[in-house]
């Protein structure tokens, strides 16, 4: 019922005005450097996804049972992205939603940005679950979600205060991968025997991995049964485990804004220095992975230093795209940022492309067929599509359709998609 003249003005009249004032930020209001870090990461991502795509959840990330021999080429693919790719880019883009986090929230104290936020994450949550089940196990986007319903009470903290929790949050994760291995030295020589032989495995795994990937390949019902046991497999400890790391690096991207990191607005010597930094992470990194994947050393503490250090690698290449962004160079850089305006119709589209080449049933169904050189030539040639497809659809349209959908349903109303004549 509409408010007669004379009636007094009640909190529910005012909230459902603040709410329809609320409006997607205009492509001219972006933030330039956002863009840029996100488009990188959303390209990374999929180099990272390539294995979880090319072969099942049961195969995701072994040497061993990986169906080509490690090896030659394939064992050089397999180091340059665990040394240059493997959680670099993830964790880059989990800081950066948690910079999303206080764009859309705003403070505490702004109730109407509050229950936009929520929207925002509920809706993110079912495009997760369609994602994840109907697309691709490796899905993120609902992990995403869940840690954002953490993250948001966080937004008012201080910078300060951010990186102290966040990176508390991380490092203890890391802590525990690193010292739960350490710990096995401890233990009786036989005890530590028996464990070293089942990171290997058996022959009778070996041969049920080779049945999930025909199964796989096979038929739509075998791609969807083998999708399903895979998204199982990674969402529960994702939900239960990874969202503290996550929410950790959540709070330190948030923190990392509000000082003005993220956004270019520091001078040219702090990325530098952080470059370094990155330089000095990244050949520990590459030490430790080569060992792993051409010099077969089993160092189990390894993945733990791993994941302590490939944050800073990830900020050390967010660094280099800003001070190219700061010597002038925009324009050149202008496909990346718009990759990065339409990171989740991209990140959606990377599982659709992938799984039609490798699922049975509705794609090609190479699972378990292309080896990892191979498999960086269709990640490159994705990369290109993106890269080229992204600033023709800005060209027309002020957001990417996926981003479009997630704004309407964040907003309740249907937002303006074409650009203004």
């Amino acid at each position: 019922m509409a408010r007669r003249m004379g009636d007094p003005v009640t909190v529910e009249d005012t909230t459902t005005r603040s709410e329809a004032r609320l409006a997607p930020v205009a492509p001219r209001q972006r933030i330039a450097t956002l863009d840029l870090i996100r488009g990188l990461a959303v390209l990374g991502i999929l180099a990272v996804n390539a294995d979880g795509f090319a072969t099942t959840m049961s195969a995701y990330g072994s040497i061993d049972l990986w169906p080509f021999p490690n090896e030659g080429w394939t064992a050089i693919a397999k180091w340059t992205n665990d040394a240059f790719f493997h959680q670099k880019f993830i964790a880059l883009f989990s800081m950066l939603f948690g910079v999303s986090i206080f764009l859309v929230g705003g403070e505490r104290s702004d109730k109407p940005r509050g229950r936009l936020l929520r929207r925002r994450l509920f809706w993110l949550a079912v495009i997760a679950l369609a994602h994840g089940l109907a697309l691709w196990w490796g899905d993120v986007l609902l992990l995403y979600a869940w840690s954002g319903l953490f993250v948001m009470f966080a937004r008012s903290w201080s910078p300060r205060r951010l990186v102290v929790v966040g990176l508390t949050l991380f490092g203890l994760f890391a802590a525990l991968q690193i010292l739960g291995p350490m710990t096995l030295s401890l233990a009786p020589p036989e005890k530590q025997a028996e464990i070293m032989a089942q990171m290997h495995p058996t022959p009778e795994r070996t041969a049920r991995v080779h049945a999930d990937f025909a199964d796989a390949a096979g038929s739509l019902a075998g791609a969807y049964r083998q999708n399903t046991a895979g998204w199982m497999a990674l969402q529960i400890p994702s939900l239960l485990v990874f969202v503290f790391s996550t929410s950790g690096l959540m709070m330190v991207g948030m923190a990392l804004y509000k000082t003005g990191f993220l956004t270019g607005a520091r001078k040219a010597g702090v990325y530098v220095v952080v470059v370094v930094a990155g330089a000095a992470a990244l050949a520990a990194v590459g030490w430790l992975t080569w060992q792993d994947a051409m010099a077969g050393a089993e160092l189990m503490w390894a993945g733990g230093v791993e994941f302590l250090l490939n944050p800073i690698i990830g900020l050390a290449y967010a660094s280099i795209v800003i001070l190219v962004w700061k010597a002038g160079a925009a324009g050149l850089l202008s496909p990346l940022a718009a990759a990065g305006r339409m990171a989740l119709t991209n990140y959606l589209a990377q599982s659709l492309i992938m799984t039609t080449i490798f699922y049975g049933g509705r794609g090609l169904g190479l699972m378990g067929q292309v080896d990892r050189p191979a498999l960086w030539g269709i990640v490159v040639a994705v990369w290109i599509v993106q890269l080229i497809w992204s600033p023709l659809w800005l060209s027309r349209f002020s957001m990417g359709p996926m981003e479009w959908v997630w704004r309407c349903l964040t907003y309740g109303r249907m937002v303006p998609i074409r650009k203004a004549a």
